[in-house]
């Protein structure tokens, strides 16, 4: 069976396991009725806008 010749540091473990915390930036998408930054699947923020129709009252 295969032995480790060196004993993994701590920083390097932790370094290790770390990496898989990370969280990517969120999605962005475009909104097709005002061209807005938005979340995808998400009402529009500016304009009220979701899948062809308005679904909130934006004031």
């Amino acid at each position: 069976m295969a032995v480790p010749k060196k004993k993994t540091s701590k920083a390097k473990s932790r370094s290790r396991r770390a990496a898989n915390w990370r969280l990517g930036p969120p999605a962005r998408s475009v909104c097709p009725h005002c061209s807005a930054v938005k979340l995808p699947h998400v009402v529009c923020p500016n304009c009220g806008w979701y899948k062809g129709r308005t679904a909130v009252e934006v004031d």
